[in-house]
């Protein structure tokens, strides 16, 4: 018989009912809470848009949950296949098994928190006391049946949303470190917002949740006063407030439990996924977790109106939660091409004494039995070349498509500076030992070692240390490689000088630096060398030299010893290397190294180039090839050379500041 637990008062959260608009978003959420493994809801908006809200108040609604009393992770009595290794091992062949009603937990995971926070880890104190180690449950555990809630997931640490998103698509977390072997289950409700102006989120991290939304949709003028009019009145009664959609909420627990039962039941036909992967083809979707997305929300969707059998309705919902933000293609079709229905054809006139014959099919139908919905909706949502058919999905899926197009900045690890993100093993001398991961190392040979060692009170043996891993975020080095020679060299270092002026001026939040290396004659000169100083850059700019052979090969070897010394500085993570070239390299490498070239021996130039570029690649360094070839007859060396580098291709005979720039600043994005 479960015990009813005596629980902390609920906060009052507003209620989700009376968030004004973003019916979107409540479906989802309402959907994410009758199949908690849906597999999670990220919201993107600005500020002042209800995100935090809404997640709030989709946990009031949960109904509260039965577990095994004690059990640190709210193991549900019911599934023994999920129990943890601790309540596994005390009730395998229990048949009596002490249970207790709680509340839905909610658990928010903070910004700064640590992997030991996270997944768990050495329970210090309790170590000591039994000699042996004992786990100290983390947040995972505790979220488990309940909401896993992530405010601001864009700036969450990268190894960190990692893992937690491994852990939530395993439904376990197993942890294998510092002497413990331990697993518990971990089946959370997913809430995951951000705001793309403080920072984009990695598509990594987006392709792993089911349902993508934006917050960000524009309310009417009612719609805005009706919002400030709720929140004023919640602010000056909460319980009054909460009290006035007493009766939908409780309408909408009632609905959650129901559904839950029915998602048993809902089955879904050949035919009916057949249309969601047809629908991610013309979408242009990669890979296949849209599809296997879209399936769960079909059939929750079915679940939340009482059905087992899913409708034509609920295939749509699926294919715009789960499949039309993770589309490629949102353009809406030609104006011209949008021609208006023929009208239907006249009606014939009608006897008045013949029976009308809407009321003869009346009537047929009668003696009919009634035939079920179809099984697939009329209309793909997309058309055959992925274009949105209905403009009033094609908002809601160019806001989703904003969000998450760049990822984060790339990290350095090191041992020596950054931020303390997680301790490991020692490879040679401890530089910054990690006291709290050396002490949980040490904590389960206290006892025995207080036997050799009386008078000591904590005693910390060479095997137990533990060295700090340090992160710290790296700038890109961008390094441009302008060709100073010809008729068109002016114009080239030109708009050269206004991209690294441009590129200069968001460089100190980005932690990027600058480079730029023209090469005409028989050489090139790394005339501005990597900095972040605008009036560096400035002063040095104003020497640019032109005119000359085009030592594009020497060009490419200085960019690529200036980016491997800015590597090796540990200041760098990323190389960027932008050539801005006609392609028609005509120095040797040797003349420019000021070799012999034996006499009669005429150097491949074309060969030393595709080498160079292959280099390039394998230094894992990105180029950017920007092809000012301006002639009928173009030699198209200058894609061969991008292509051999595994780079990026313009052509772009009269390239500007900004086209060069904005082209920069989308290569280094790919990259991150």
């Amino acid at each position: 018989m479960p015990t009813l637990t005596t629980a902390k008062p609920q906060p009052l959260n507003f209620p989700l009912t009376a968030v004004v608009g973003q019916e979107a978003i409540k479906l989802a959420l309402l959907l994410a809470a009758v199949d908690a493994q849906l597999g999670g809801v990220a919201i993107a908006g600005r500020r002042g848009t209800a995100k935090s809200v809404m997640a709030r108040g989709i946990h009031s609604l949960l109904p509260p949950i039965e577990i095994i009393k004690d059990s640190f992770c709210n193991c549900d009595p019911t599934r023994p296949e999920e129990w943890d290794d601790l309540i596994r091992e005390r009730y395998q062949n229990s048949e009596n098994i002490p249970t207790e009603i709680v509340p839905a937990p909610f658990v928010q995971i903070p910004l700064g928190v640590t992997e030991d926070r996270l997944l768990g880890s050495v329970d210090v104190e309790e170590s000591v006391k039994q000699g042996q180690p004992v786990f100290q449950p983390g947040l995972l555990a505790k979220a488990h049946r309940g909401v896993l809630y992530i405010d601001e997931i864009n700036l969450l640490d990268d190894q960190i949303a990692n893992q937690l998103l491994t852990v939530l698509s395993e439904g376990r977390n197993q942890i294998e470190r510092e002497g413990i072997s331990f697993q518990h289950p971990c089946r959370p409700i997913l809430i995951a917002t951000y705001n793309p102006e403080e920072g984009q989120l990695r598509q990594h991290l987006l392709d792993r949740i089911a349902i993508l939304l934006s917050a960000d949709g524009v309310l009417n003028l009612d719609q805005r006063l009706q919002a400030v009019d709720e929140v004023i009145k919640y602010a000056n009664s909460p319980e009054q407030f909460i009290g006035q959609y007493r009766e939908e909420t409780d309408d909408l627990k009632t609905q959650i439990i129901l559904a839950r039962e029915w998602l048993k039941e809902v089955n879904i036909t050949t035919e009916q996924i057949t249309y969601l992967v047809e629908e991610a083809i013309r979408g242009g979707v990669e890979g296949h977790r849209a599809e296997l997305f879209a399936v769960r929300v079909a059939k929750a969707a079915a679940a939340l109106e009482g059905r087992n059998v899913i409708s034509p309705e609920d295939l749509r919902k699926a294919v715009e939660l789960a499949i039309v933000p993770r589309s490629t293609t949102i353009d809406l079709p030609p104006e011209e091409q949008q021609q208006p229905p023929p009208p239907p054809p006249p009606e014939p006139p009608q006897d008045e004494s013949e029976p009308d014959q809407d009321e003869q099919e009346d009537e047929e139908d009668k003696d009919e039995p009634e035939q079920e919905p179809p099984g697939i909706p009329e209309e793909f949502v997309f058309d055959a070349e992925g274009v949105i058919l209905d403009p009033s999905v094609l908002y809601f899926a160019q806001m989703a498509q904003r969000q998450g197009k760049s990822g984060a900045r790339s990290t350095i690890f090191s041992d020596d500076r950054g931020r303390y993100v997680k301790p490991m093993l020692p490879r040679g001398k401890v530089r910054r030992i990690a006291v709290d991961a050396t002490l949980r190392a040490a904590a389960p040979y206290q006892k025995a070692r207080r036997l050799r060692h009386p008078a000591r009170k904590v005693i910390v043996e060479q095997g137990d240390l533990r060295s700090k891993r340090l992160a710290r975020k790296a700038g890109a080095l961008i390094v441009f490689v302008v060709d100073a020679s010809g008729s068109m060299a002016l114009n080239r270092m030109q708009s050269a000088k206004g991209a690294v002026l441009r590129l200069l001026t968001e460089a100190y939040e980005n932690r990027d630096q600058v480079a730029l290396i023209p090469f005409r004659g028989d050489r090139a000169d790394v005339l501005l060398p990597p900095t972040r100083s605008i009036a560096l850059a400035r002063g040095r700019l104003e020497r640019l030299p032109c005119g000359g052979g085009s030592p594009l090969a020497h060009g490419l070897t200085q960019a690529v010893h200036v980016g491997t010394n800015a590597k090796m500085s540990g200041d760098i993570g990323q190389v960027v290397i932008v050539a801005i070239t006609d392609g028609r390299g005509n120095i040797p490498l040797a003349r420019s190294l000021g070799e012999t070239i034996p006499e009669g021996e005429k150097p491949d130039v074309k060969a030393e180039l595709l080498e160079i570029a292959g280099k390039i690649r394998a230094l894992g360094m990105q180029l950017l090839v920007i092809d000012t070839e301006s002639k009928f007859v173009s030699t198209g060396f200058a894609k061969e050379i991008a292509k051999q580098a595994g780079g990026k291709y313009y052509h772009l005979p009269k390239a500007t500041d900004k086209a060069i720039a904005a082209m920069t600043k989308g290569a280094i994005s790919d990259l991150r």
